[in-house]
């Protein structure tokens, strides 16, 4: 049975840094956020293959505490990163961790998928570790919102499981007309579409 002193310790943040294709960035996070202990293997890989240009509005779909949103606006000093996550836990400690982080041009807000985001916002770059559960009808609503979202040239990242690469080649190449396998690693892919 777990005593009083270790659900206490339990409650208390996680902390961790951690350099992410070449920028250190410190992270506050919690139990019930994804992967609150480390970076995963799915966000580093998609983190190791974006481009990302100094201007770029960029947008990180499905944030949880913020580690991709945060490399991008670290990359696209002049642009502006939107960060969106369906947990307010998520966005609570993504914008915490972009104060801590010292990056000014990133924010995260509430939103399932593009539900919640202005639509009139239009991005350069979007990224997204999409989770495997959250079922093809929620894949279909991304990739298809996504496409509406990006500028033209605008760029699609994706990493997911390796069960769903065919589905997601299958898919990209319907709805954006192309795909590029970028990297597949033991238990991710990683993927890119672009806005025609």
């Amino acid at each position: 049975m777990l005593t009083k002193e270790k659900l206490n310790k339990l409650r208390q943040d996680i902390v961790f840094s951690d350099r992410l294709a070449g920028e250190h960035l410190q992270f506050h996070t919690t139990w019930g956020i994804f992967s609150p202990r480390e970076i995963d293997e799915g966000t580093r890989l998609l983190v190791e293959r974006l481009l990302i240009s100094p201007t770029d509005n960029c947008l990180d779909l499905g944030c949880g505490y913020g580690p991709i949103g945060l490399f991008m606006a670290r990359r696209s000093p002049q642009g502006n990163t939107l960060m969106v996550d369906k947990d307010f836990m998520a966005v609570d400690y993504s914008n915490a961790n972009a104060e801590r982080n010292q990056v000014r041009n990133a924010k995260a807000i509430l939103s399932n998928g593009f539900d919640h985001i202005d639509p009139t916002l239009r991005f350069d770059v979007i990224a997204s570790n999409i989770p495997a559960k959250v079922g093809k009808e929620m894949l279909s609503l991304i990739l298809h919102d996504a496409k509406q979202r990006l500028n033209p040239g605008g760029r699609l990242y994706v990493v997911t499981i390796n069960g769903l690469r065919q589905y997601m080649k299958r898919n990209l190449r319907e709805i954006f007309g192309n795909y590029e396998k970028l990297k597949q690693g033991k238990s991710y892919t990683v993927a890119l579409a672009i806005n025609g």
